[in-house]
């Protein structure tokens, strides 16, 4: 480990303000509650009673709630349709204190809409509204004037790939290079159809199933993860590659030298939605804020562990992270294996 675990309360006390960039395919998440007493007459699926609804962020829009919980200030830089979804997501980003004046309104596009019926702690159906195409013409040229009045401020940047049509082939080639010239740590939750557009970023953030199909070789062992993960970080070109296991907690490969697998704290798993929104998230504004690799990687963990014992997507606070660490680290950190290739 390259700083002390002592660091860690000073390192969340840099959070606060710390301007994080974030660009990505913004959504809106709509949660229907309800309960389920018999199966339909008519075909044989349950019949939920509603009890109630709900909205939340998700995609980019979640990535950027986790950095404002955590006292950071997001610059979300994404796409929403001219529609009540859309009315709606800049409602639900402005209510916690997430500035839209980033967002770009694109007439002719809905905004991205994933509607879950949740009965009992279980999801029985999602309904997704959305239109995947790229983001072209007089969007795409204002989300290219938004990311240039944004990245002089920004001390890290995150992109959050869900293949929705903001993040593009084009729209990498043209604005990677600019973001590796202007110096933040760039930090990518890849989407499978553009992982080897990402090139020479500080950190990749796939799962098992992303980082297998992007490397055409299953996750089955320690030595296949070992494999693949050297595999993805030499052709990427990569600074560190962190994929993420589930309740097999997180590896991270960094450029000449070992694999480091750090295990999961999540004490209960009620539903991974928004999960790897929480760890992006978290992993660039420690970032941001001075900490080390192995140091926003382990709070990217903590962080995790927290939101996994939510149902649908969710955020956790600076104290609630100190505690996490405070309390569920001291024996984790010393059951940590570090492994060579």
């Amino acid at each position: 480990m390259e700083q002390g675990v002592e660091r860690v309360p000073e390192l969340l006390g840099r959070f606060p303000g710390r301007r994080v960039l974030v660009l990505g395919d913004a959504m809106l998440d709509r949660y229907i509650w309800g309960e389920v007493a018999r199966i339909s007459p008519e075909a044989p699926v349950p019949v939920v009673s509603v009890g109630s609804e709900s909205l939340r962020l998700g995609g980019a829009a979640n990535v950027a709630h986790n950095i404002r919980a955590l006292g950071g200030e997001p610059i979300l830089v994404a796409v929403t349709g001219e529609d009540e979804g859309g009315r709606s997501l800049r409602r639900g980003l402005e209510e916690r204190g997430i500035s839209t004046a980033h967002l770009v309104v694109a007439p002719d596009r809905p905004t991205v809409e994933k509607t879950r019926v949740i009965a009992r702690h279980q999801q029985v159906v999602r309904i997704d509204r959305e239109e995947i195409r790229d983001v072209e013409g007089p969007a795409r040229e204002a989300l290219g004037a938004q990311l240039a009045a944004a990245l002089p401020r920004v001390e890290a940047i995150v992109i959050s790939d869900y293949g929705k049509g903001v993040i593009s082939a084009s729209l990498l080639d043209q604005w990677l290079p600019r973001f590796r010239t202007a110096g933040p740590p760039v930090c990518v939750d890849p989407k499978e159809t553009h992982f080897h557009s990402y090139r020479r970023v500080t950190v990749l953030t796939p799962n098992l199933a992303e980082a297998s199909f992007a490397a055409g070789h299953r996750i089955r062992d320690l030595a296949s993860l070992d494999a693949v993960g050297r595999t993805l970080l030499e052709q990427l070109d990569a600074d560190h590659l962190l994929i993420t296991r589930g309740e097999e907690g997180m590896s991270l490969f960094a450029r000449g030298g070992a694999r480091v697998d750090i295990p999961s704290v999540g004490r209960e798993v009620y539903d991974v939605t928004g999960a790897g929104d929480t760890v992006v998230g978290t992993l660039a504004l420690a970032l941001a804020a001075g900490g080390s690799m192995e140091e926003a990687t382990r709070l990217a963990n903590h962080a995790a562990g927290h939101v996994i014992r939510e149902v649908g997507t969710a955020t956790v606070a600076r104290e609630e992270l100190l505690e996490s660490w405070r309390t569920g680290s001291p024996a984790r950190i010393g059951a940590e294996r570090r492994n060579g290739s």
